[in-house]
């Protein structure tokens, strides 16, 4: 049970002078020896990019050819000072992906390697600026949605969970996680039965769904709603990418203080971990490849919703 990653992450995350420097060496004595932090300075600000590699057993940085698993926390940032005071909702997911990356560290060490490489991604940010959003505020970020994706989204990834907080909305009322369909490179696809398996496992309940649009799945900036940033990272890269979003009962606004459930942040975190045991063994996957080789063959390519040309 990764519950002393999540709440250790939480009190590491919960300080205003934070860095990504002192969550790398946190990480490090977690037994994550690949960590690795550049600083990037937007329009409104600096954050600091994090990456994290867990090596697996069969993993190709060994040699092997198990597939790997990219695991996104995103978010604006973990905190809005000086407007706000402490941890805002919006940082669930890196405290997500930091806490299991922090788990699997700790795994590996004591010899419960996973099979295939797993590598975290995420941003550390403890003064974030805020912008309006419908139904309630968003948290912004120092930087734009470009550069998170060149930043969170590495090549060797096949395939990515993408955690974010999902609380400003009247879509999903469920208290804890919901995961969306899988998307890749424009098609909304199935939920996988699998991945619904692992839910069911993790939560003991019955999973939750987060309904998403074509609108979620394009480019921000391009003048249409969006939920939220959970699946912009299927923008930018051609593996399959299915959104963690970490959910509440009624409309929190990401800026919010106070509003972070560790037991929620628990729960998303054990199931990365468990997609990532999985999808290393080849025992879950992401999407049918075949089913979607006829979608493609029947209606055509739909790379144009990431922003790619038409022709």
């Amino acid at each position: 049970m990764p519950w002393r990653n999540v709440i250790d992450a939480e009190e590491l995350l919960d300080d205003p002078s934070v860095t990504g420097e002192r969550v790398a060496d946190w990480l490090r004595d977690a037994g994550v020896s690949d960590v690795s932090v550049q600083t990037v300075t937007g329009e409104k600000g600096t954050t600091d990019f994090l990456r994290a590699v867990i090596p697996g057993t069969n993993g190709r940085s060994a040699g092997g050819d198990a597939p790997t698993l990219g695991l996104i926390g995103r978010l604006g940032g973990i905190g809005a000072r000086p407007e706000k005071i402490g941890i805002v909702s919006d940082g669930d997911g890196a405290l997500t992906a930091i806490a299991a990356a922090a788990k699997l560290g700790i795994m590996r060490r004591r010899g419960d390697g996973l099979p295939g490489d797993v590598i975290v991604t995420t941003h550390i940010c403890p003064n974030a600026p805020t912008r309006p959003h419908d139904p309630v505020p968003f948290m912004d970020s120092p930087v734009d949605i470009n550069t998170m994706n060149n930043h969170e989204i590495d090549p060797a990834m096949d395939a990515v969970l993408s955690v974010d907080t999902t609380k400003g909305n009247r879509i999903c009322n469920h208290q804890g996680f919901a995961i969306t369909p899988t998307v890749k490179q424009g098609w909304i696809l199935r939920v996988r039965e699998d991945v619904l398996d692992v839910a069911a496992i993790t939560t003991g309940a019955a999973p939750a769904v987060l309904a998403i649009t074509n609108q979620d799945i394009t480019p921000y900036g391009n003048g249409v709603f969006h939920i939220n940033s959970l699946l912009q990272p299927a923008v930018a890269t051609t593996a399959p990418v299915i959104g963690v979003a970490i959910t509440t009962e009624t409309a929190v606004p990401g800026s919010a203080t106070g509003a972070t459930s560790l037991t929620s942040v628990e729960s998303a975190t054990r199931f990365c971990i468990e997609v990532a045991k999985e999808f290393g063994a080849q025992r879950l996957h992401f999407y049918d490849t075949e089913e979607y080789q006829l979608l493609q063959d029947t209606y055509g390519s739909l790379d144009h919703l990431r922003g790619a040309s038409r022709d």
